[in-house]
């Protein structure tokens, strides 16, 4: 009778060890390797580049690709009409572009203060490009409800959220009613609902809100960013992004999310100091629960514009469980 009991035993344990080691295995698939990158403008310099045969991003390459997903900042208007607006700025890249830019990259925010460049028909026209080859954005579309819908993506069986808001002036490129434009984040009780519809009605198992916001050249962000980032975090989202400043602004960590303030430039010419021509890649490693690791790279912009990796150059990382950022260098 021991025996047999024994034998039970040993069967049921190999049977739990076994279901253990299987979950632990489908837990381990349910990981994503996401990257983002912050302004990207293939106008002007980069897109001369484009047009002569040269991939831009070709110095990133290596990074971007180790990502599952990839994730960047649209700031310029892809399409063919369209008059220029009356600002310091506008910036049209021509279509041939996007066929580098769906090379490098899965999905696009399109919220931020160039989609309107060239008005309500150039940014429409952009989307239906965008469509027709395939390239997922989200912060915009051609009515105010379409603007605020997530990308949803799913990966190794996550599903991942995306939303996207600008919250820089002019206002005038918001979308409205059968409008086309972006989403305007400056109705916060509005972004905090679409965080809550991520999950309820698009069942997303994490949601990651990438915000254009704060002031030009400020290497800290301001008090209305602290307080937003902790609002989204509060409300569900799971990690908050930024981009605009045109300089890198730091990061920091509420109730064990990370907060990333700005990546700075990514392709962007026009810039001569040193701060505005040092970006981050930002790269996390997503599962289940949340954001497990993440960390940031630098990269350096040349005179055309284009990033270099610099390995050795240390910036903020951090793992599940940290109360504060970490400093990482190295590749």
């Amino acid at each position: 009778m021991r025996r047999h009991v024994a034998l039970l035993c040993l069967a049921l344990a190999s049977a739990t060890g076994a279901a253990c080691a299987a979950s632990a295995a489908a837990a381990a698939e349910r990981r994503v390797e996401i990257a983002f990158v912050g302004d990207i403008m293939v106008a002007e310099t980069p897109g001369e580049l484009i047009a002569r045969g040269v991939d831009p991003f070709a110095p990133t390459a290596a990074w971007l690709a180790r990502a599952d997903l990839r994730v960047g900042n649209l700031e310029c208007v892809v399409a063919t009409g369209g008059a220029a607006l009356d600002k310091p700025y506008t910036f049209r890249a021509d279509p041939r572009t996007l066929p580098v830019l769906a090379r490098h990259f899965d999905g696009f925010s399109v919220a931020n203060n160039h989609s309107g460049d060239f008005g309500e028909a150039a940014f429409a026209e952009q989307l239906g490009l965008m469509r027709q080859a395939g390239m997922p954005y989200f912060g915009g579309g051609d009515d105010l409800e379409a603007a605020h819908r997530p990308w949803v993506v799913e990966r190794n069986g996550l599903r991942i959220a995306f939303l996207g808001y600008d919250e820089f002036k002019p206002r005038a490129f918001e979308a409205g009613v059968g409008r086309p434009g972006v989403a305007w984040s400056g109705e916060d009780e509005q972004v905090l609902a679409d965080i809550a519809a991520a999950r309820t009605q698009y069942r997303a198992d994490l949601v990651i809100p990438f915000l254009h916001w704060g002031w030009e050249e400020e290497g800290t962000p301001s008090a209305r960013q602290r307080a937003f980032a902790r609002a989204m975090l509060d409300a569900g989202a799971d990690m908050v992004v930024g981009a605009h400043p045109h300089v890198t602004q730091g990061a920091e960590i509420h109730d064990g999310k990370p907060i990333v303030y700005s990546l700075g430039n990514f392709l962007f010419n026009g810039f001569d100091t040193e701060a505005t021509r040092t970006g981050w890649t930002l790269e996390a490693t997503l599962d289940a629960r949340g954001v497990a690791t993440w960390r940031t790279r630098v990269v350096r912009l040349d005179d055309d514009g284009v990033p270099h990796p610099d390995p050795a150059a240390e910036s903020p990382c951090g793992r599940r469980g940290d109360t504060r950022p970490r400093l990482c260098h190295g590749p």
